[in-house]
Parts: structure tokens; sequence; C-alpha cells
């Protein structure tokens, strides 16, 4: 069998020859419904159902959805998929879908189908709120990059899972471009708000916000810490009001560990400079403030707690030989540790915040806002925000500094 493009019409066809996906759905494929419901960037995404339940199947395409065949890609990135879903499952089970079946000569990722959940995104921008969301996330961060890194992973195992990881060039490409360059150049495939201008063109010649924007780039390309997931977004996260699930890990690689956090710090602090325009009655509601200092207090307390459990007399990673056997030297590492990936996850938010806006793939946190004005100030008082964290990270010691400025800037006039 050679690769081919599956559509609505064949996609039952297909997953009928699977044993197990067939036994699951029940029934002849005559009686599935079927919808492709792919509103990413990138792939195609089916929801069948049957009589007897349902499955989410996902294929990739040979190119970028968004743009078309002119921005080829790889298919090899489904394999990645499939396999950091197969170790995010490892260690935070709760949190990542069932994977059910793979195929990668069709690039097919078939999963657990998670109903009744929906984006995250999509649910913020109507002002839906998540009692679990903080400690969920929190638990996925902490627990799928402590337990993938040198701390925890003996040295020849975690030397031999970066290079598993190794191939996955082309979505590192398409990060190292997107997020730290081309944002901050004339890019073909940039866009914005007309009203932005200005700030475009200050920003294209500021010289410490480019250069900070290359010493993250630098990090990311040197800094294999754990097992990422690469895209951390709140378009990457379904929900329930009890059940949180990260998905879509096709940017997976090895890389340093504040990428994650920051990108998703990021978008929750998107979502709320963006209250304004969505909803000007909600825009003073901390909620989703409080959702970005729980994720990060959370993640830390429980990254920590990891380190602290650890055996001593156990072979474990080997930023742990030293530490495992003075417990004054762990607590001032633990410490150490969490300072770092701070500094880099708010370099990282910086990054993101900057090319929602000025890049290619935007958020529609800020393009549901209908009134272009309200659009363009929220996405102007984020772009100071995101220049503040990329060059001024010393000046937010903590994740309340950041929400006492974003705060701020969110009713700024």
């Amino acid at each position: 069998m050679s690769y081919t493009p599956l559509n609505e019409r064949s996609v039952a066809a297909f997953l009928a020859t699977v044993p197990v996906i067939a036994a699951r759905l029940g029934g002849s494929p005559e009686a599935w419904d079927v919808r492709e419901v792919g509103d990413g960037n990138l792939n195609l995404v089916f929801l069948v159902t049957g009589p007897a339940g349902g499955v989410a199947a996902k294929q990739a395409l040979p190119y970028v959805r968004l743009i078309g065949e002119s921005w080829p890609l790889p298919l090899s990135r489904a394999y990645y998929e499939r396999l950091a879903l197969a170790d995010e499952a490892v260690h935070a089970p709760d949190r990542v879908p069932a994977l059910l079946h793979h195929d990668d000569v069709m690039a097919l990722t078939v999963m657990d189908l998670l109903t009744p959940h929906r984006t995250l995104r999509g649910a913020l921008v109507e002002g839906e709120r998540y009692p679990l969301l903080a400690t969920h996330l929190a638990q996925f961060l902490a627990d799928t990059l402590f337990f993938t890194s040198d701390l925890a992973v003996p040295v020849v195992e975690k030397k031999a899972r970066i290079a598993a990881y190794l191939g996955n060039t082309a979505m590192c490409r398409i990060t190292e471009d997107l997020v730290f360059d081309e944002p901050f150049f004339d890019a073909p495939m940039n866009h914005h708000s007309p009203a932005l201008t200005d700030i475009v063109k200050a920003f294209r010649t500021d010289i410490p916000l480019r250069l900070a924007a290359q010493g993250m780039k630098a990090r990311f390309l040197a800094g294999p810490e754990a097992l990422l997931h690469g895209d951390l977004h709140t378009g990457s996260v379904m929900v329930t009001a009890d059940d949180t699930k990260v998905i879509d890990p096709e940017f997976a690689f090895y890389g340093p560990i504040g990428f994650d956090v920051g990108m998703l710090l990021a978008n929750l602090w998107m979502a709320y400079l963006a209250q304004p325009g969505q909803r000007p009655a909600d825009a003073a509601d901390p909620w989703l403030l409080d959702q970005a200092e729980g994720v990060w207090t959370g993640f830390a307390g429980r990254f920590a707690g990891h380190w602290r459990a650890l055996a001593p007399d156990a072979e474990h990673g080997a930023l742990h030989a030293l530490a495992k056997l003075d417990p004054g030297l762990r607590t001032a590492a633990i410490a150490e540790r969490l300072g770092a990936i701070w500094r880099d996850a708010v370099g990282f938010a910086g990054c993101e915040i900057i090319r929602r806006i000025l890049g290619l793939a935007h958020v529609a946190d800020f393009e549901s806002i209908a009134d272009e004005g309200a659009r363009a100030d929220c996405e102007r008082r984020a772009l100071r925000i995101g220049r503040a964290l990329l060059v001024n990270r010393a000046d937010f010691p903590d994740v309340e500094a950041v929400s006492a400025v974003v705060r701020l800037e969110a009713v700024a006039a």
C-alpha cells in the first residue's frame, strides 16, 4: 500500500480494514458517521462514530494545509506525533488521548474520540471557565517534562531518546522560522492589522528586541533538556468541566523545558489581553491570569516534588547524581533549576505573543474581535507585553510580576 490522502468518503472503508478500530466503532462502515473537522494549519482530522463508539483519525498531508502544495512537509511528522503520544502516555496517561492505531505509510494516527471535549481556545473566546484547567495542565507539564529529563532518566537512555526524535527537523524548522525569525523582518507570509504598521516598523529595527529573539532561538536549538510537546497552545488542549487532554504533539523533540511552559503561558496571557475586545464587561475578570499563575505554581511545585521523591539508591539522571547524596544541595538545585526554567519561559512567551500577531499563524483570541480598532488596540497592548517579556526578562522575577503588568496593559487607554 502507498500513501493516499483520505477523505470523508474513503476513510470509513480504510478504517474498516483495521480490526481493532472496526470493533470499536461497531456495525458496518456504511452506517458510520464521518466528519472532517481539521481546522488547524497542517492536517486532515476525521471524527468517525458508529453504533459502538467513536475514534479520531488524523492524517498528515505532504504539505502545509494552510498554504498548499507550495510548502511541502514530510509525512514523517505523523510518526513523531504517535511516538510522542506513546511517550507522554507513559508519564501522564490521564492528560493525553489514548493511541489506538497508527499506520506510518498512510501517515495516519487513530486516537480515542474526545467527547464531549472541545478546544480550549474556542471555549475561552466564548468566556467559558474550567475549574480544573490549571491543575491538569500543570500536571501534564511537570510529569512529561520531569520524567523525560536528565533528572529522572539515566544518561544512556536519555541520549537514545534524544536520538529517536532527531529526525523531526522539518517541524523544528517551522518553529525556528515562524517564532524566532520571521516576525522580526518583512517575511513574505507575515500579515498584520494596518493599524499596527508603526509598531511593526519599530520592531523591525529594534536591535535589543531582535537580539533577544535570537538568544531564545539559541536556547531552542541547543537545549535538549526534556521531551517537548513543541506546540503547546490553547488550540492543542481539549477540555470539559472535569477533564483536560493535550493533543497534537507533531512538533515533539527534545528541547528546553521552558519552551513548552512559556508557549502555554503566553496563550493564556493573550486570551486575557483579548478580553477587552471580545467582552468589555469581562475585561477585569482575573480568571485567566489566575490560570496562568496556577499553571506555573502547580508545575513548579509538582516538578520539585518529583525531584525530592527520587530514591537516593536508584539510578536516575546525570543531573541528580550529586544532589541525591546531599539534601541541602538538592534544595538549592531545585530552586536554581526552576529559576532557569522560569527565565526561559518568560523569553519564549514574549516570542510567542509577538509571532501570533505579526507572523503567519494568528490566534482566534484576537482574530475573533469584530471591531478592527478594538482588535488592533488589544494586539498593540499584547505586543508591548511581548517585547517587555523578551527584552526585560529580569523585570519579571515571578509569575505574579507578569500578571501585574498584563493586568495594567489590559485596561490601558
